[in-house]
């Protein structure tokens, strides 16, 4: 099996992994109006970051140093971690298992997922663009934002093609469904 095989495999085992969690948290949340709504405020925060990103983003062929890029590297993973702290939230898990939750999300995605994304994209981008990348990785932060940006940033325009060959659309949808299914049970006690 191939490396790129094998990357498509194992994305295809995380996303159906992601979806099994999402539709557990979804069966046994609890929701309020007053926890969709504290937890939207993230969700939509965080898919702000990621839409925004996005639609700035071709990925490796490209080192996007612009908008969000200035403050952290990956702000669609700091977008994805505001949105799982949001989910979350929303769902109000009974019985403390909504701190269990948060913290064991919290603990997988930055002690696994960030660590592995921390081990394998620096050295693509190195790969692909050297120098300029370097610089970059020691001046920018890898997931939190320095309030400081990186001056030495290549001026970009969003763009909603990118936005779309990124493929942003989905986790837009997903996200809205989510909040809109979560909202409902909240205000008809289901």
């Amino acid at each position: 099996m191939s490396e790129r095989e094998y990357n498509r495999v194992l994305g295809v085992v995380r996303l159906a992994g992601l979806f099994a969690i999402i539709v557990l948290l979804i069966a046994f949340a609890k929701p309020t109006a007053v926890s969709v709504a504290a937890g939207f405020v993230l969700v939509a925060l965080g898919e702000s970051i990621r839409f925004w990103s996005s639609g700035l983003l071709l990925k490796t062929k490209e080192l996007m140093t612009a908008g969000p890029y200035r403050y952290t590297r990956n702000p669609l993973y700091l977008g994805r971690f505001l949105i799982l702290t949001g989910v979350v939230i929303m769902v109000n898990l009974p019985n403390g298992l909504g701190w269990a939750a948060l913290v064991a999300g919290w603990a997988w995605f930055l002690g696994v997922y960030m660590r592995r994304k921390e081990r394998v994209e620096p050295a693509r981008l190195r790969a692909e663009h050297g120098e300029a990348y370097e610089r970059y990785f020691r001046a920018v932060p890898a997931l939190f934002p320095t309030l400081r940006p990186y001056r030495d940033f290549t001026p970009a325009r969003w763009s909603s093609a990118r936005m779309v060959h990124n493929r942003e659309y989905f986790m837009v949808i997903g996200l809205l469904g989510i909040t809109a299914y979560l909202l409902w049970r909240a205000l008809h006690g289901a």
